[in-house]
């Protein structure tokens, strides 16, 4: 098992990019699909990007796709969102997340969790 680490977030502008880190511990983290998701005060956990084991398959939520890209090192055990022309609606806490099977993953079934960094985005 894996443990995770998020940062990177803060309060930027409508516009603005922002990159966002998750690094891991445990020497298992290359087995480990990863996963980005986002929670809103009130409102339901929702998966935002997401990578394989190998970083050869990624899954972008419609409304991010184009603006929202993941990658991963394994070497360094790291996972990275990096967002462009931020929207008022990404403000969230942003969570990193995994799991060795991807149908789990994606299902926010996850076996282990960061405990997350906030995103405010302002107009």
């Amino acid at each position: 098992q894996v443990q995770l680490v998020e940062s990177g977030g803060r309060s930027v502008q409508a516009g603005d990019s922002l990159r966002l880190s998750c690094v891991g511990s445990g020497n298992t983290f290359s087995d480990y699909n990863i996963g980005w998701f986002r929670q809103v005060p009130g409102k339901e956990r929702e998966l935002v990007a997401a990578i394989d084991w190998n970083g050869f398959n990624t899954y972008y939520k419609p409304l991010v796709t184009g603006r929202f890209f993941v990658s991963r090192d394994n070497l360094e055990k790291m996972v990275y969102l990096q967002m462009n022309s931020l929207k008022l609606e990404d403000t969230a806490v942003y969570y990193c997340a995994a799991d060795l099977n991807w149908g789990r993953m994606v299902a926010g079934l996850n076996e282990v969790w960061g405990l997350g960094t906030r995103v405010s985005v302002s107009s």
